[in-house]
């Protein structure tokens, strides 16, 4: 445990003194920053497969193919209609309950008050706004994007451009949160900074409240 408390400090130092970032707005990416949902997309793209006589299916199957990625563009993959994605929205809901808030979300945003800031999620509208009403943190936002208000989602970099207009910012000003490498790709494609949760970026954290000390 001492050992363990001693590397986490030593990451934050790093943190501290590599770079600091003043950026003009914070964008997030939602479902695995934010909210940890993993289990509820899963579940729901299954119960979408099973009404669709298509094999489900495994969760190692999921995460390392499918998660993080458009919903429509994974259907496409498993070689489905893109209107399944309604379905897949209606069994999401059935899953809502599985769905956590990190234990430091609440507590990092509040501190970042000082801050324009924007959700850049896949996942689309009507699941992203139950989410963010249900653990009341949509009041931290200015702009909340999802896949609906683009035509081309992350990787892309169309939802990063979309959400810097939104909030009069320019890309080049703005620190981006993800934690797959379809966030990294798209906000380094517009010009942001990128820090990496649980992944290689510009910068990368182990929890989201780490942010905070990259913050001038």
């Amino acid at each position: 445990m001492e050992r363990e408390t001693f590397l986490y400090h030593c990451r934050i130092l790093l943190a501290q003194t590599a770079m600091k970032y003043n950026p003009q707005a914070i964008l997030f990416d939602m479902d695995g920053v934010l909210i940890d949902s993993l289990d509820s997309w899963w579940k729901a793209l299954n119960d979408a497969l099973t009404v669709c006589h298509h094999k489900g299916l495994t969760r190692d199957e999921f995460v390392s193919t499918y998660w993080g990625h458009d919903l429509k563009d994974n259907l496409q993959r498993l070689h489905l209609n893109p209107s399944v994605a309604t379905l897949c929205n209606v069994t999401y809901g059935h899953h809502i309950e599985d769905i956590r808030l990190y234990p430091d979300t609440t507590r990092t945003l509040q501190q970042l008050t000082s801050y324009k800031k924007a959700i850049i999620t896949n996942t689309p509208t009507d699941c992203a706004r139950q989410i963010l009403q249900r653990f009341d943190i949509a009041r931290y936002f200015q702009a909340i994007v999802t896949s609906d208000d683009v035509v081309k989602a992350k990787p892309d970099p169309e939802i990063v451009f979309t959400a810097c207009a939104q909030l009069h910012v320019n890309p080049t000003d703005v620190v981006l949160v993800g934690d797959t490498d379809s966030d990294v790709r798209a906000g380094q494609a517009a010009g942001c900074r990128v820090v990496g949760l649980r992944i290689p970026a510009d910068v990368t954290i182990q929890q989201l409240s780490e942010l905070l000390v990259l913050l001038i």
